[in-house]
């Protein structure tokens, strides 16, 4: 079989076989099929789709590529959440403590940043020490121990998708349904899950930018993974704006880190899709009956501190510091610019680019334009102002953290053509936070 013949089959819109599939796959893990290679069937999917399915083989094939996880003896259901990716969400940062101290268990397998959105992987490789990359023993053990562990995808993890997903990140692949499902499911699935939320995004930040493609995209998660065997859900939320103040691996993590121990007012509209996505995992693990009950657990466990203990004791099995929740600041690196990105005019915050935003991140350092690049975990946006805000001329938009002061002043433009200010407060109007639930 010739990888040259699947392209061609792919590329001329022929649905390919089991067989095909999983000689691809194999290519992936034994590089028998070059980098060139990988990255043309993965356009000829983009452009040709893949049916349910051909979804399904990828899904499984992926999955098999690698060490398949049980956990014999849980004295908890095991659960976890996935993004499709958005700007500013630090939602799993916070999600698997919530949901450890409630009584579930989450082995949270988390990916590097993809395109113009960040990755949950990125975000725990600023905490010094912090191991994204133990041994299987010590990711059981901590798992066991505290109720959660958030790692990388480890080598013998569906080892297919690692090498998919990093070229499908520099060749503008992203925003495909089936590999999107597949990319997300082969490592969940691999996971030994029990149950699985998934959050989609819908808007100018996310892949799906439009309500039809987010609906697809939820849609064939939750068709494939229960086809799988596994339970699972979908919400689709809001990515029409940067979701809480922050934008950044080391600003994000401490974002995470003030919200866990309650220190000021947290972000409405994250705190949202925090708690509608752990009811889900609640109910999905029998730890809750109802939404209401589910919700009431999870800001206990926020407003006794569980949650933030449970964070701390998790950085702590897997190498980071003992006192990152007491000193985040003594560990996550700063960036030695800082700068505000002034308004141009007076007005209401009315509309912003959220895709920009999330492609000036990585123009500053903080994402990949190659899958070899070395991500500067200080850099990004913080301070970042929400749709419906009044900001007079002058007021900044966000505070730059950049590495030069010529990167930040390009940062600044950027942001500034990205936020559109409305004098008379028309072109914007209160937006849902969940649109719509799935399965």
């Amino acid at each position: 079989m010739l990888a040259q013949e699947i392209i061609r089959a792919k590329r001329d819109g022929a649905a390919l076989s089991v067989a095909q599939i999983e000689h691809f796959v194999r290519g992936l893990v034994d590089g028998s099929w070059s980098e060139g290679q990988v990255a043309a069937l993965g356009m000829a999917v983009f452009l040709r789709g893949m049916s349910r399915a051909e979804s399904v083989a990828l899904t499984t094939a992926m999955m098999l590529s690698g060490r398949v996880m049980s956990w014999p003896d849980m004295p908890g259901p095991v659960l976890d959440k996935h993004s499709s990716g958005g700007v500013g969400d630090k939602v799993s940062l916070m999600l698997a403590p919530l949901v450890a101290a409630c009584g579930g268990y989450v082995p949270m397998i988390s990916g590097r940043g993809l395109g113009h959105t960040g990755g949950t992987r990125d975000k725990f490789d600023a905490i010094p020490g912090y191991s994204c990359t133990p041994s299987a023993e010590l990711f059981d053990r901590v798992v066991r121990g505290v109720g959660c562990a958030v790692i990388g995808q480890t080598a013998d993890l569906a080892p297919a998708d690692g090498r998919f997903y990093a070229t499908r990140d520099v060749t503008a692949t992203v925003e495909s349904v089936p590999l999107i499902t597949a990319s997300i499911l082969s490592k969940k699935l691999a996971a030994g899950l029990q149950g699985l939320a998934m959050d989609v995004k819908c808007g100018n930040g996310a892949f799906a930018d439009t309500p039809e493609m987010a609906q697809d995209l939820a849609q064939s998660i939750v068709e494939v993974a229960n086809g799988a065997g596994l339970p699972t859900r979908a919400l689709i939320t809001d990515m029409n704006q940067v979701l809480g103040s922050e934008v950044g691996n080391a600003l994000e993590m401490a974002e995470a880190i003030r919200y866990l121990k309650g220190e000021g007012v947290r972000d409405a509209r994250l705190h949202e899709v925090t708690l509608a996505l752990g009811a889900e995992m609640l109910l999905l693990g029998g730890l809750a009956r109802d939404q209401a009950e589910a919700m009431a657990k999870l800001q206990q466990a926020l407003d006794s501190g569980a949650a933030a203990e449970r964070f701390a004791r998790m950085v702590a099995g897997l190498g980071g510091p003992l006192d990152l929740m007491e000193r985040p600041a003594a560990y996550l690196a700063a960036a030695p610019v800082i700068i505000a990105a002034p308004a141009l005019r007076s007005g209401r915050l009315s509309a912003m680019q959220t895709r920009d935003i999330g492609i000036a991140i990585v123009e500053l350092g903080g994402g990949r334009r190659k899958a070899t690049d070395v991500i500067d975990f200080r850099v990004g946006l913080s301070g970042m102002r929400q749709l419906g805000e009044e900001i007079r001329a002058g007021e900044p938009l966000a505070l730059v953290h950049a590495a030069d002061l010529e990167a930040a002043r390009r940062v600044v433009a950027q942001l500034q053509a990205a936020c559109c200010l409305s004098e008379d407060g028309s072109g914007w109007q209160p937006a849902a936070t969940i649109l719509a639930r799935v399965g």
